[in-house]
């Protein structure tokens, strides 16, 4: 059975957040930290993962970055900050740093 992840990227100032879904986290997370995509999470720098949850299907998965998306700076901030206070890139606990 497949998993999907919604995750949340920034950069090393916390400046920007980016939120996307993924069925394979360490490809995607691996991606972003290579710079592999050109466009906006290159641009602004964006390979500190700072929070993931694995959702059961890709329906839950889009549900959930939609409510993130559409939510506000402060929101993330929290749901950030309520499993990762300092903001540590979890990247480390995926084997990829």
């Amino acid at each position: 059975m497949k998993k999907w992840y919604v995750y949340i990227m920034t950069n090393h100032k916390h400046w920007t957040l980016y939120v996307w879904v993924t069925s394979n986290l360490e490809q995607r997370v691996y991606q972003h930290k290579m710079k592999y995509f050109r466009w906006f999470t290159a641009k602004y720098d964006l390979d500190k993962l700072v929070r993931f949850q694995e959702s059961p299907t890709i329906q839950d998965a889009i549900e959930e970055e939609k409510r993130l998306k559409w939510g506000n700076r402060k929101q993330k901030i929290l749901l950030i900050e309520n499993i990762n206070p300092n903001w540590k890139d979890l990247a480390s606990s995926l084997d990829l740093v």
